[in-house]
């Protein structure tokens, strides 16, 4: 594996978690009103917009944490939408967040980039088993 790809796990192995409890609605009533748990909706966007992508421009992560143009034009919804959600929420509390008009289309947004980047990582993860061609 080269620099590149290691870099890519890394990041993924952050960000795709971070996608699939946006898009998990029992999950985040689970865990992110639970105050006592370490996960939370901030955690979530540092990591969408901070720490491995940048959710209101994701093209400058194609190849580092984001692996296909549909992944990138997905990301770019998702952010937007969290946008829309931040709008909404005066205090900025996950509750408020799980109750805003814009939530539900988070979660829509979120499931369908699930979606294509788990199902591309299987892809990948598919062709380090196949056999090298000349092999």
């Amino acid at each position: 594996m080269n620099e590149d790809s290691r870099r890519l796990a890394n990041f993924r192995v952050h960000l795709v978690p971070a996608v699939l409890a946006l898009a998990n609605p029992p999950w985040q009533r689970d865990v992110w009103l639970d105050s006592s748990t370490f996960e939370n909706l901030d955690h979530v966007f540092h990591t969408l917009f901070d720490d491995f992508c940048d959710a209101d421009k994701p093209e400058g992560y194609l190849g580092t944490s984001l692996r296909t143009e549909e992944e990138v034009a997905l990301m770019r919804e998702l952010g937007a939408a969290l946008n829309a959600a931040a709008d909404e929420v005066p205090n900025d509390t996950n509750a408020e967040y799980l109750q805003a008009a814009a939530w539900p289309e988070v979660v829509d947004i979120a499931g369908r980039l699930a979606q294509v980047m788990v199902g591309n990582d299987l892809g990948e993860l598919a062709a380090l088993h196949e056999p090298k061609a000349g092999a």
